[in-house]
């Protein structure tokens, strides 16, 4: 069992290479053109390149179990959470303008990517990504049907269409090589292009992380709202928590996905509400306050949960 300074230290990393990205975007290394770009380069090419190097040769995705159920149980905990902060947000006051649907959005979406990556490869090696990068799908399906109905209006229609990315075609294609054993046989100069480019992902992706969080700082006073913020991590951090180790424990499912759902637990709300928000009509400022005071309690709650989840499901 990895004790929580052990835990503490595989989060710390993490955290760090956000750290950079706000200073680097402060001292306007990045900034313009250049971090619309970059953020271009690692959702449209690193992050699909990592995607098919983790499931094109992954023995455990062969299993029908690890194929469809969780992309079932990425939606599902999405939906759910999503719901759950509908009810929170008109518990606190939160109306239409003030964020009470940015607010639901932002608490129903965990982070899926960037920071549950390199967590889960340091724990249980870089096999395991595979199911998460599986799992992803349904959550995207979820933020871009449901997410976008509760924050814009727009139809079911509008929300599937935008599930036509590089990470879902990357994802069914590579799901393919690893079902009829091509994977192998591709020439090593592409696999090997291949895994340069997918090196490159996680970090980048969380450098443009904290360049886009460093957008944000100019205005400090508004970053912090006692109401928003202490509500959101009671549910994001509190009880959402338990109801997924819940799932975990009693869910029928293989110890990859429980794995999976044990760290998504722990997880503070991703950055992408934020930019969903500022695209869609939303308010950015508030799933800016709930990213930033999730993720900075996140530091230190992301072990406990990890640690409580790990012995109470013997994984």
């Amino acid at each position: 069992m990895m004790s929580y300074w052990q835990l503490l230290l595989l989060v710390v990393p993490v955290f760090a290479l956000i750290a950079i990205g706000v200073v680097v975007r402060r001292v306007h290394w990045i900034e313009g053109e250049a971090e619309t770009s970059l953020i271009r380069l690692v959702v449209n090419l690193c992050y699909p390149a990592l995607i098919f190097e983790s499931v094109a040769g992954n023995a455990a995705l062969r299993s029908p179990g690890n194929l469809l159920l969780p992309p079932l149980v990425g939606f599902g905990i999405t939906f759910l959470g999503i719901r759950a902060g509908l009810l929170v947000a008109k518990m606190i006051g939160l109306h239409v303008g003030t964020g009470l649907r940015t607010f639901a959005l932002a608490v129903g979406i965990t982070n899926y990517g960037y920071l549950p990556l390199p967590i889960m490869e340091g724990i249980w090696g870089p096999e395991s990504r595979g199911v998460l990068l599986v799992h992803n799908v349904g959550v995207e399906a979820a933020i871009w049907t449901v997410g976008l109905l509760v924050l814009s209006g727009e139809s079911l229609r509008e929300g599937w269409r935008r599930l036509v990315s590089p990470i879902v075609i990357t994802l069914v294609l590579a799901v393919a090589c690893n079902l009829v054993g091509i994977t192998p046989h591709l020439p090593k100069v592409v696999t090997d292009a291949i895994h340069a480019l997918g090196v490159c992902g996680v970090p980048l992706g969380l450098i443009m992380t904290g360049v886009s969080l460093a957008n944000f700082l100019d205005e400090p006073r508004h970053l912090f709202d006692a109401k928003i913020a202490g509500a959101a991590a009671l549910l994001r951090l509190g009880v959402l928590p338990l109801a997924l180790l819940l799932l975990a424990k009693y869910l029928p499912c293989s110890v990859e996905l429980k794995r999976v759902i044990l760290v998504q637990a722990a997880m503070p709300v991703a950055m992408v509400s934020v930019i969903v928000a500022r695209l869609y009509g939303g308010h950015p400022r508030t799933a800016v306050q709930i990213v930033l005071g999730t993720t900075a309690l996140g530091i230190f709650t992301i072990p406990l949960w990890l640690r409580a989840g790990l012995a109470w499901l013997g994984l």
